[in-house]
Formats: structure tokens, sequence, C-alpha cells
């Protein structure tokens, strides 16, 4: 229906419009900015189409037939619906309301970005969140988010990206497990370890550490691989083995005395960060804006996870 649509129906119905408000071709031609024959002609074809007469001629005055003055009030009613519908899509993208579909990394969206949601919308009763937490990279454009939380190192060019902070990933395990095998003094040495491995990391099942300058890539082993990192953290604090995740993972219980660092001066993967990411910057609803807003000012005054500050 919408395909058919075209330029030459848009300009039949304009011109129809015009000869019922102004009462002549003449008088229509000068509101449209065209000849009266012009005009006129755009109607024939319009009655063409259609099959009906819409206009009688005189020569000295046009009138609409029955069936012209009906079609005309609906067109009106149409005209008017459109017209009532952009001026609500231009208000909802200058006020702070509507529904707002963000996505989330499952497991640090639960720990650490949940729970600031309420501030959020406390502060703009208007808006309503629809949130889905989910490890994988979601399609935002393709699956109609207005938003969406990625961390690691971006490669869809399409999105317009926000850094909010590093994503340092550290290793870690508990001390009980150090006390029974010892504290690995540099990266080859984890090859000796039981390690618990992310099978959700690019290089998997390569660990790949730098320390500055230095770069180290260690193929490790152990006794649990797994895609939920959270399950795998169970295992670290059980005392089964080392585990390379994120350090807004781990933060809380390194400050507890659960876990303690290994290799303290070696991350993986430094160049990773933290995004707020969003399909195009042009005709960005409030609610958008104002949810980016918001979430740079949360991350601005420090990462909610860094050590020390929990």
């Amino acid at each position: 229906m919408y395909d058919t649509f075209d330029n030459q129906r848009s300009d039949e119905i304009a011109a129809l419009l015009a000869v019922a408000s102004e009462g002549s071709f003449v008088a229509a031609g000068r509101l449209l900015q065209r000849h009266p024959t012009v005009v006129s002609k755009r109607v024939a074809a319009l009655e063409a189409r259609l099959g009906i007469r819409l206009i009688e001629r005189t020569t000295r005055q046009v009138r609409l037939t029955d069936a012209g003055a009906q079609l005309t009030q609906k067109l009106r009613t149409a005209i008017d619906l459109i017209t009532e519908a952009e001026q609500e899509a231009s208000a909802g993208a200058a006020e702070v309301r509507g529904v707002l579909r963000v996505a989330f990394p499952a497991a640090m969206g639960r720990q650490w970005l949940a729970p600031m949601l309420p501030a959020f919308l406390e502060a703009y009763p208007q808006v309503s969140i629809v949130a889905d937490y989910n490890e994988r990279f979601v399609d935002i454009i393709a699956e109609g988010f207005d938003l969406a939380i990625r961390m690691g190192e971006l490669h869809d060019s399409r999105l317009i990206a926000k850094k909010l902070g590093d994503h340092r990933r550290i290793l870690c395990a508990s001390p009980a497990y150090i006390e029974a095998h010892g504290q690995p003094a540099h990266p080859q040495e984890l090859a000796d370890h039981n390690c618990l491995r992310f099978s959700g990391f690019s290089s998997y099942p390569e660990w790949r550490l730098t320390c500055g300058e230095q770069q180290q890539s260690v193929l490790v082993a152990g006794s649990m691989t797994s895609n939920d990192s959270e399950a795998l953290l169970a295992a670290a604090r059980a005392g089964t083995g080392i585990l390379a995740a994120g350090e807004w993972l781990m933060s809380r219980d390194i400050a507890a005395g659960k876990l303690v660092r290994v290799l303290p001066d070696w991350q993986m993967d430094a160049q990773g960060g933290i995004y707020l990411v969003r399909p195009s910057a042009r005709f960005a609803a409030a609610s958008t804006l104002a949810f980016k807003s918001w979430i740079e000012a949360r991350f601005n005054a420090g990462l909610p996870w860094q050590i020390g500050e929990n």
C-alpha cells in the first residue's frame, strides 16, 4: 500500500483539497503556486483513477459532488492525523518521556548497573525502561534498542560510541589456592596452574597478558570452563583455581579478602573499554539523551567497582 502512494497521488490529493478550500481552479493554483490548468489536470487524473466525478465544473464556478465532499472530508481527517502524529513525534524528541530500550551485559549489568536504574527512573518519572541483560552483543539497530552498554573493543562502525571508562581484566585467586599452589611470578607459569577459563574471551583458550610494553600469550588449561563469569567466580572463591575476569566482577571479593591479585602488574586486553553505544546521533529522543548524560555523570564520578571504593 505505502509503496504505491507516490508523488503523483499526493499531488492529485493536494489539488482536490485546494479546489475544495478555495472554490476555484484559479484560486487553488495561487495557493499551490501552480497554473490553474495544472490543478485541473491533476483533479481530472484523480477522477479518472477513482472512476467517479468529484467536481462539477461550470463556466462560473466549481462545486464538489457528494462523492467529492465525502472524499475531501476523509482526506482532511487523515491529514489531521498525520499532523498530530508528527507533532507527537517532535514532542517526544523534546520531552523526556516514553519507553527506553537498553541492552546491558548480563553479569556486569545485574551487579552494577541494575542498582543505578531506580535513581534514573526517579529523576525522569515519565520514562519507563525495558532492560535486556545478555552476554552476547545484541544488534541494537536490528533489534530496536535505543542504547547499549558494551565492554571490550568496538567493531561496529554503524554505532555512535562514548567511552565511559577503562575495562581492566585482572587475575585473581583465593588465599587458600595461593597457599596450596604458590603465587606465579611470570605469566608463562600460568601453564602449570589450574586456570578457570571463560569461553567468551575472543582469544580463548589463550590468555593474552600485557604489562606496559611487554606482552605474553599463554595457553592455559584447567578443571573448569564456562560461558558464565559468575559461575567461575564462585569456583575461584572456593579455591579451585586462578580466574581472569573483569575488575568489576572481583573487586568486592578482593576488598573482602576472599580473593587476592595474581600477577598484579599484568592484565588482559589492555585496550578494552566500557562504552555507551547508540544507533545514531541524529534525531535522538530526549529520553535517550537524558540517559546518556545521566550515566556519563555517574561514570565520570568514578567507576563504581574501583577497588577501595566499594
